[in-house]
C-alpha cells in the first residue's frame, strides 16, 4: 500500500523513544510476544527507540535474541545513552573512567565496597557494584540474587529506604565532585558523572531534526492531557503543556506497565 507524503514525512520526523525496565518489561525480563510485535507495527508509521540504564547486552536479552534488537529498533541508547546505536550501527561510546579518572573512580568504589560491607541484610548475594561504560551500577543485595530475593529486597527497601541512605551518603562524601545519583528498578541505584542521565541521548537526536519526541517510561511526573489514540488506557500517556499527540489508530497495545510521556528536551530529572 502506498504511504502518502504526510505519512512518510511523519515516518521521519516523529520518534517514539522508550524506557525498558517498567515500561516495555518487567523489570530485567523479557518482552511480551505482543507488545513486541506492537512495536513494530508502530515502527511502520513512526521512528522507533529504547533507552534504558542497563547495558547493551541486558536490553538486547529482554527485547531480542541477540544482536537482532538494533534491528528492531531505529535507536538503541545503553547505559544511559553513552553507548548509542541508529540503525543496526554503532555510534559511539562512552567511558566513565576516562571522564572521572582513575583516583575518584577508585576513592567511589572503595566507599561503596565499605559501605556494603557494613550493611546487614537477610541476604546478601553477588555483584555488589556492576562496572558499565557510562555508570557504575551498585546493588547492595548483589544483582545475582533471585527473582524472589529481588521482590524481597524491594519490599525491605521500602521500609528501611536502604538505598536512600546510601545514596545520601555518598552525596555528603562526594560533594562537589561531579557525580550524579538515580535510583530506579528494585534493587540496585546508579552512579554517572553529570549531564549522562538519559538525556544524554540528546546529543545524538538533536541532529536528527525529529518535529516531534514522545518518551514513555514509569518514573516520569508529566501534566495530564488528553490520550492519544495510538496508545491504549494500559499505557495512560500523558504530557506537559504544549505537548502535541501524534495520532496514529493503531489499536490496543498488550497490556504492560502505566507508562507517561512528554517532549524529551522539556523533561527534568527522568531516570
Amino acid at each position: 500500500m502506498a504511504v502518502s507524503a504526510e505519512g512518510a514525512r511523519r515516518k521521519e520526523r516523529v520518534l517514539c523513544l522508550f524506557d525498558v525496565d517498567g515500561t516495555l518489561t518487567p523489570a530485567r525480563q523479557k518482552i511480551d510476544p505482543e507488545v513486541a510485535a506492537f512495536l513494530q507495527k508502530l515502527r511502520s508509521r513512526v521512528q522507533i527507540g529504547v533507552v534504558g540504564g542497563s547495558d547493551y547486552s541486558k536490553i538486547a536479552e529482554q527485547l531480542g535474541e541477540g544482536d537482532e534488537v538494533i534491528e528492531k529498533f531505529d535507536y538503541v541508547f545503553a547505559e544511559n545513552g553513552t553507548v548509542q546505536y541508529k540503525h543496526g550501527r554503532l555510534l559511539s561510546k562512552q567511558t566513565i573512567q576516562n571522564h572521572l579518572g582513575e583516583e575518584l573512580l577508585q576513592d567511589l568504589i572503595n566507599f561503596c565496597l565499605h559501605y556494603m560491607a557494613l550493611l546487614r541484610l537477610p541476604k546478601k548475594r553477588g555483584t555488589f557494584i556492576e562496572f558499565r561504560n557510562g555508570m557504575l551500577n551498585i546493588s547492595p543485595i548483589g544483582r545475582s540474587c533471585t527473582l524472589e530475593e529481588r521482590i524481597e529486597f524491594s519490599e525491605l527497601d521500602k521500609k528501611e529506604k536502604i538505598r536512600e541512605k546510601f545514596v545520601e551518603a555518598l552525596k555528603t562524601e562526594f560533594a562537589g565532585k561531579g557525580l550524579r545519583f538515580s535510583r530506579g528498578g528494585m534493587i540496585s541505584f546508579d552512579v554517572f558523572p553529570e549531564g549522562w542521565d538519559k538525556r544524554y541521548c540528546l546529543d545524538s537526536l538533536g541532529q536528527d531534526s525529529f518535529d516531534t519526541i514522545h518518551f514513555f517510561g514509569n518514573e516520569t511526573s508529566p501534566v495530564s492531557v488528553a490520550q492519544p489514540r495510538c496508545f491504549p488506557p494500559q499505557f495512560t500517556p500523558r504530557s506537559r503543556p504544549g505537548h502535541r499527540a501524534t495520532e496514529l489508530s493503531l489499536g490496543r497495545l498488550p497490556e504492560t506497565s502505566q507508562c507517561s510521556s512528554a517532549p524529551l528536551h522539556r523533561l527534568e530529572g527522568w531516570g
